[in-house]
C-alpha cells in the first residue's frame, strides 16, 4: 500500500489545526519508536507507514526528517528523566539520589527492547558533531542527566564534583551502551560501580 494511501489522516470534517496536532502526534510517537529501535538511517516511509499519515502531510508538518529527529529527542526526554531521575517524594540523600539512576538503568536494560542511550545512540550514528540532532542530544543529556549528577555531587559534598560528574557520565554511556548491544548484563554491575565512585569521592549520604 503506498504511503500516501496507508490510513487517512483525520476524519472528514475536522478543523484543519485538530487534524495537524493528531497527525503531528502520530508521528512523533512513531519517530520516538523507530528511531530508537531501528537507527537514525530509518526512511520517512516506514515512519509515515508507522504514523498512518502521507509523506505530504510529514512533510507539511516538519521541513525534514532531521527536525523530526530533533523533535523526537526532546520530546521523550521528559519520560526518560521521569523514569531515570528520583520521583518527587524520593529521599534527599545525594548518595541515594545518584544510586537511583544506576538501579534504574540496570532495570530498564533488561527490556528485550532496550538499545541503549537514545541520546548517545544519535550521535554515535550521525557522526557529526555539527548535526543540529548531535546538538539537540548532547545539550539534552548535559542538561537532564549530567546536570542532575553534578548538582547532587556538590550536594554531596563530593571531594571533586566535576570529576565526579564525569565518571559517573562514563560510567552510564559505558554501562548503556554495552547493555545496549547485548555485550553485558548490567544487574548488580552499575549500581556496584556507582556506589565505588561514590565512595571514592566522598559522598557518604
Amino acid at each position: 500500500m503506498s504511503t500516501e494511501t496507508a490510513a487517512p489522516d483525520a476524519k472528514a470534517g475536522a478543523p484543519d489545526n485538530a487534524v495537524r496536532e493528531s497527525q503531528r502526534e502520530r508521528l512523533l510517537r512513531a519517530a520516538i519508536e523507530l528511531f530508537y529501535r531501528d537507527g537514525v538511517a530509518v526512511g520517512a516511509n516506514a515512519l509515515c507507514r508507522r504514523a498512518g499519515i502521507s509523506k505530504k502531510s510529514m512533510y507539511e508538518l516538519f521541513d525534514s526528517k532531521d527536525a523530526l529527529l530533533e523533535a523526537a529527542l526532546q520530546r521523550r526526554i521528559g519520560d526518560d528523566a521521569a523514569f531515570l531521575l528520583p520521583p518527587p517524594g524520593f529521599s534527599s540523600s545525594p548518595r541515594a539520589r545518584l544510586l537511583h539512576v544506576f538501579e534504574q538503568l540496570e532495570a530498564f536494560a533488561t527490556s528485550p527492547d532496550y538499545r541503549g542511550c537514545a541520546y548517545l545512540a544519535t550521535q554515535l550514528e550521525l557522526k557529526d558533531p555539527d548535526h543540529p540532532a548531535s546538538i539537540t542530544a548532547a545539550r539534552l543529556k548535559t542538561e537532564h542527566l549530567e546536570g542532575f549528577f553534578r548538582a547532587e555531587a556538590e550536594r554531596g559534598n563530593a571531594t571533586d564534583s566535576g570529576f565526579l560528574t564525569r565518571q559517573l557520565a562514563v560510567l552510564y554511556d559505558g554501562a548503556s551502551s554495552r547493555a545496549g548491544v547485548g555485550a553485558d548484563d548490567l544487574r548488580g554491575l552499575a549500581v556496584a560501580t556507582a556506589r565505588t565512585l561514590l565512595d571514592a569521592a566522598g559522598v557518604t549520604d
